[in-house]
């Protein structure tokens, strides 16, 4: 019986390694060269800051480091998801991927709300600011973070490790930006409280970015649906498409990496279906119509083996969750 269940999941592996295994390769070189860029001019930056006294100089090298340590790890994550499966860890390391990108969403929001206490602090008692290395050092990093961008923008950007990365760097480079602009003010007026205001500016968007990482991230450690998926409106799709299915329940799908899915249900059959047509014929259609990659089918005559003579019941109130969990979705 494991052996069968193995073998399945090693199928699966095989069809999703086909799908991405491109797009993981170089993913992972991108992620590990934005990462060289970033920790090179984060040092660069925060002397810069130091230098001239902006806080828009050393939010930004706050940013990069905190970046440089995120692509980092991106990169390290990329490299374990190529890992075989293992005994312990019979889905692989896949969702080491959303881990991260999850734990980047956190890091992105310390060091907003880090840089928002800093500006309020700097607009109670204004510091004086050198407007001309400030700008000639956030061109610099606004060049370095363009190249970064386009080195990830040429990834695969549903996968939510790459999509923390890139949130990252495009921090970044509205940080520079930011800082460019506040150099310019500070330059042309001479007015230096324009120099925090910009920062908690970039902050606040940031912010918004990484909060819908977090959720993407989250959505997937808590095995939630993927999102262009509806469990109830699968299951009735086979129920009126697949012959000899009187009714699906305890469906559950989810994903592992926020790329591919796999589900697992129970089909009530009709007596005298061939049971293991009716499940060759389920899984097929879960592949081709409905992007499900793996799926476990239990085949039941009669009564459901979970529930004995419970079954009525308990469906109902799956079937009520179920209408719940479509609205929250």
């Amino acid at each position: 019986m494991s052996h069968t269940h193995d073998h399945g999941g090693q199928d699966h592996g095989g069809h999703d390694h086909g799908a991405s295994h491109v797009h993981g390769s170089t993913d992972k070189k991108r992620v590990l060269i934005a990462a060289c860029l970033t920790a090179g001019f984060m040092v660069a930056e925060a002397l810069g800051g130091l230098f001239t006294g902006s806080l828009a100089l050393l939010a930004d090298a706050g940013h990069m480091l905190a970046d440089a340590i995120a692509l980092g790890l991106a990169w390290y994550a990329f490299h374990l998801a190529s890992r075989p499966a293992t005994g312990q860890l019979t889905y692989g390391f896949g969702r080491v991927k959303t881990l991260v990108a999850y734990t980047n969403g956190i890091a992105i929001f310390v060091i907003a709300l880090w840089i928002v206490y800093e500006a309020w602090d700097r607009l109670q008692t204004p510091a004086p600011v050198l407007g001309g290395p400030m700008l000639v050092v956030a061109t610099f990093g606004l060049l370095v973070n363009i190249g970064s961008f386009l080195v990830l923008h040429g990834g695969d950007r549903d996968n939510l490790n790459m999509r923390g990365a890139i949130l990252h760097v495009l921090g970044d480079l509205l940080g520079s930006a930011a800082a460019i602009v506040a150099a310019l003010v500070i330059l042309a007026t001479g007015w230096t409280p324009i120099d925090p205001i910009l920062s908690v500016l970039v902050s606040l968007l940031i912010l918004s970015t990484a909060w819908s990482l977090m959720r993407a991230a989250a959505h997937v450690l808590l095995e939630g649906v993927p999102p262009r998926l509806d469990r109830d409106l699968i299951a009735g799709d086979i129920q009126a498409t697949v012959q000899g299915v009187r009714e699906v329940h305890h469906m559950h799908i989810w994903s592992i990496d926020g790329t591919s899915s796999m589900a697992t249900l129970h089909a009530c059959l009709n007596e005298g279906v061939d049971a293991h047509q009716a499940v060759s014929a389920i899984k097929k259609r879960l592949a081709s119509e409905h992007g499900i990659s793996h799926a476990t089918v239990e085949p039941e005559f009669g009564l459901c083996a979970d529930d004995g003579d419970d079954h009525d019941h308990e469906h109902e109130h799956q079937h009520d969750a179920a209408a719940h969990h479509g609205h929250y979705h």
